[in-house]
């Protein structure tokens, strides 16, 4: 039975290291994607990678530990499994607590140093300098250093406060009626001082959250229902290539016109001319970039690889459906737990506002107690989910930018950000992880989040000591949850390590606590508005490199319904055009 213990177990471990592999391929490829081929450097490319594939794999755990203090119990007996005895549990939580020591430790030295000194590493570079001033390496590192000894310093002083500074939490005399909370304040010193570190990292990263990943979670969907274009490659290019013929026509007319005159050419032909050179150059460019659209120049296997995503616009267009439908039911039931959660916490503010057990029905929760079934669709289903909200992070810091207040300074663009940007954005997103863990463990699916699939009986043991006994009468058999007034139920329910991380931050520090929880409203409320305001909004054509005022006046004639959105899809995956399109689109926009 032990045997059989370790080779689930190892399983678990075994997936996850697969997975972390996968993230590091997933963050090479992301990295050289996004970031600009002429301002490539070595370093901030290697840190970029580790950095991301550190964040995945941090976000990756908490389904493994879900799944493993799960596997140590039986669902349908109420009980520990014979082979998970005390030793064993607590060997498990012992090698989960290492993993997320480390993860996070590493995570903060990423933030708070290496990527700091990377960043200044970077500014530091100046090409003149070195090849005519006769600067030296050593002192361009000895300068990113000293920049970086600051957050060193920060560093250092978030442990000491975290050290020294009495926490609420330890008023051992304050009134915890249960054995679940009078654990989780009962911690060392050193403990206290990481409690503390990665309470304000999370109070931080909240705010990041609220903006980027409430915002991102609502676009993500839209961006995939959009994805379609409104006019297809052909046909742009075929109505480009005709009014492109019209204007230089035009301008010959003009320039013959006023051929044989001695005097300057008259101020009204002077400005239609100046109209058209200028619209003769947006044409010149949307012409390129739908050549480009088209895999012309490019080699076989790209071309085929334009045919293959065109062809699978309709299905990434219900993909965006469905991601819509189930970001909204994400935003229901964290709603519900909110409101649950400030109604019926055992402590309100003093720790947090945690909540024993959920009292109304919570979708999310549901589904994953009822997926859990079939192994192991809910640990498949918990990675999707919390991959969905790093993805919105990565979809709200692409769209907003990175901006203070309402000053944008970094611009993320795939194939187009500074090597600074990058560096700032996975700063951000590791900040938001945290921030992540907190909503999931806590808002989204709570229950499943602390305890998984664990249940307990009801049932008092034979004997001390014995594992209780509702073979006879399953009904007694209950899902785990914090307000356990059972003696016997602490020995069966083994609550997840993420939650005990999270619960004691906001039980020792309820500002980080009080602040955290009332900030998921903010999200509910960015989530909303962003949402109604991208479904309600008139799509503009994707081209990036046209100017503003050409892409406004394009906005009538280029823009399409749905069943034109298919139509373009059909065009670009036979490279054809039909004339009678482009006579439709010529007319009415001779001018851009």
């Amino acid at each position: 039975m032990a045997d059989a213990g370790l080779l689930q177990t190892s399983l678990i471990w075994v997936a996850y290291a697969v997975a972390v592999v996968l993230c590091l391929f997933a963050a090479t490829i992301t990295t050289f994607t996004w970031q600009t081929p002429r301002e490539r450097s070595a370093i901030v490319s290697v840190v970029a990678i580790i950095s991301l594939t550190s964040l995945l794999a941090t976000v990756l755990l908490l389904p493994v530990d879900i799944a493993l203090v799960s596997a140590t119990s039986s669902v349908s007996h109420g009980a520990k499994k014979h082979w998970a005895t005390p030793e064993r549990v607590d060997n498990i939580l012992l090698m989960l607590k290492i993993v997320y020591y480390c993860l996070y430790t590493f995570d903060a030295l990423l933030c708070l140093l290496i990527i700091p000194f990377a960043y200044f590493w970077y500014e530091e570079y100046d090409e003149v300098e070195f090849e005519e001033e006769g600067r030296t390496w050593t002192s361009r590192l000895w300068s990113a250093a000293k920049y970086t000894l600051f957050f060193l310093a920060l560093v250092i002083i978030l442990f000491l406060l975290g050290f020294f500074v009495p926490a609420a939490g330890d008023d051992v005399d304050g009134h915890w009626d249960l054995d679940y909370y009078k654990n989780l304040i009962s911690q060392n010193h050193g403990e206290k001082a990481l409690t503390f570190a990665l309470g304000l990292l999370v109070t931080l990263g909240t705010f990041l959250y609220v903006l980027y990943t409430g915002a991102g979670l609502a676009l993500l969907p839209i961006s995939f229902i959009k994805s379609a274009p409104s006019i297809s490659a052909p046909q742009l290019s075929a109505t480009t290539a005709s009014q492109l013929e019209q204007n230089r026509e035009r301008q010959r007319q003009i320039e013959m016109r006023n051929a044989g005159r001695q005097d300057e050419m008259p101020r009204k032909d002077r400005r239609e001319l100046d109209a058209l050179v200028r619209e003769e150059q947006t044409l010149v460019r949307r012409e390129r970039l739908a050549a480009e659209a088209q895999g012309e120049g490019r080699s076989k296997l790209y071309q085929f690889w334009i045919k293959l995503c065109t062809l699978f616009r309709p299905i990434k267009m219900l993909g965006g459906i469905l991601l819509l439908v189930l970001s909204v039911l994400i935003w229901v039931s964290m709603l519900i737990t909110g409101i649950d959660k400030a109604k019926n916490s055992v402590c309100k503010q003093k720790c947090g506002y945690i909540l024993g057990k959920i009292h109304v029905f919570q979708p999310i929760n549901w589904i994953f107690i009822q997926s859990a079934k079939v192994f192991p669709i809910d640990y498949i289903l918990m990675a999707l989910l919390i991959l969905l909200l790093f993805g919105s992070s990565i979809t709200g810091v692409a769209t907003v930018g990175i901006r203070f207040l309402w000053v944008k300074i970094f611009q993320i663009r795939r194939g187009r950000t500074a090597p600074q940007a990058l560096l700032m954005a996975t700063v951000m997103l590791a900040l938001m992880i945290l921030a992540i863990n907190y909503a999931v463990a806590m808002l989204v699916a709570p229950q499943y989040s602390i305890y998984g699939t664990q249940t307990f009986c009801t049932n008092e043991p034979r004997h001390p000591g014995e594992q209780p006994d509702c073979s006879r009468n399953s009904s007694h058999i209950r899902p785990c949850s914090e307000s356990l007034k059972y003696a016997h139920a602490k020995d069966v329910c083994t609550p997840s390590v993420m939650s005990i991380f999270l619960n004691r931050i906001t039980i020792t520090w309820p500002f980080f606590g009080a602040i955290d929880f009332w900030a998921q409203f903010a999200f509910l409320a960015v989530f909303l508005i962003v949402l109604v305001t991208a479904i309600f909004s008139t799509p503009k054509v994707n081209m990036a490199e046209l100017d503003e005022d050409a892409e406004q006046d394009e906005q009538e004639s280029l823009l399409a319904s749905t069943g034109r959105r298919f139509g373009a899809t059909w065009q670009d995956l036979t490279g054809k055009s039909r004339p009678r399109d482009n006579v439709r689109i010529g007319e009415g926009s001779n001018t851009v």
